[in-house]
């Protein structure tokens, strides 16, 4: 039996595709944690910021508007909003630094930014930008944050991943579409790989040092992050009604944000996943690892893989310059 076979067995958790949020948490008190959750100025994000803020739970949002996420986080306790471009590793390296200078333990790092299926945009390093932001902007950021997670004595880091996944692994010889064309579902596709091999590796080498790592699909869900998608692409995911407004029908299987932002919060708390990690979960729950041409849920195996995530990591070391030894203090 493989890592993936072993790890990738469905809990039965109890929990469901309609859970919220507010459920998923099972009525537990956060008093005296401290979250961070990137992304969490709208969307998923938001949400996920407000259920864990709303539980007792201290919660920094980066964000690269900072005044736009001051409003839209307004009259929320225990939430401060920090300054960080994902796309800019120097962003990365300031915001780390001053969260570590506070002084603060880190119990939670939901790494939920991102950009999905968008026209060939290159950071100035001239990498991709749903790789740059999805995958190597929350590794370098998990990295620089690395103490504070160890210092927590039990900390959880939760990569936001997509069912989209299924349409591609990682492209480790040319991630950054340099010698291919472009197609932004493989792209968008590959980096929700990665977003689930990092959590199975980072899982694999932070577990003695009490940090465990989860990745997951939200559910399909219509928020800010189907900005860039027009309508043969909202057709494809089922987002149009029959007169072709965004309306998706009820068999069409979309969920409400409080729904979406479950499996996340879920991951992040959930005392059913104690002494767990490395694992995508979906609907609350670790999904089951399926046929890479299965058409239907779980997780394919080249985003469960070791030895893929493995190469991912030493690659994102490469990419980043930043080596992540999480055996270092």
């Amino acid at each position: 039996m493989t890592y993936g076979d072993h790890r990738q067995t469905p809990l039965h958790s109890g929990f469901g595709a309609a859970t919220t949020a507010t459920e998923a948490l099972d009525g537990r008190t956060l008093s005296g944690m401290q979250a961070i959750v990137t992304g969490g100025a709208s969307g998923l994000g938001l949400e996920t910021v407000r259920v864990l803020a709303g539980a007792g739970a201290r919660v920094v949002v980066p964000a690269r508007d900072p005044r736009q996420a001051q409003a839209a986080l307004a009259g929320l306790a225990g939430v401060e909003v920090k300054a960080l471009d994902l796309l800019d590793p120097q962003a990365i390296d300031s915001f780390a630094a001053a969260f570590l200078a506070s002084g603060r333990a880190l119990h939670v790092l939901v790494n939920g930014a991102g950009l999905m299926a968008s026209p060939l945009l290159r950071d100035a390093r001239g990498y991709e930008a749903q790789f740059a932001t999805n995958h190597l902007g929350h590794f370098q950021l998990t990295a620089r944050l690395w103490p504070a997670l160890r210092q927590a004595q039990g900390a959880r880091v939760v990569c936001v991943s997509s069912l989209g996944h299924r349409q591609a692994g990682v492209d480790l010889d040319d991630p950054h579409f340099l010698r291919q064309s472009y197609d932004k579902w493989r792209a968008y596709a590959q980096s929700k790989s990665a977003n689930a091999l990092f959590a199975v590796e980072l899982d694999r080498r932070g577990a003695a040092h009490e940090v465990r790592a989860f990745s997951l699909h939200p559910g399909a869900i219509l928020t800010p992050l189907v900005r860039h998608l027009d309508q043969d692409d909202l057709r494809r995911v089922g987002a149009l009604d029959d007169a072709g407004q965004v309306n998706p029908p009820p068999q069409s299987g979309f969920k409400n944000v409080a729904q979406g932002a479950a499996t996340a919060v879920w991951c992040a708390t959930s005392a059913q996943l104690d002494g767990l990690g490395g694992v995508y979960c979906e609907d609350c729950d670790i999904a089951a690892l399926v046929a890479d041409d299965s058409t239907g849920p779980g997780v394919r195996r080249w985003a469960a893989d070791p030895a893929q995530a493995r190469q991912l990591w030493a690659l994102s070391e490469q990419m980043t310059g930043v080596r992540f030894d999480p055996g270092a203090a």
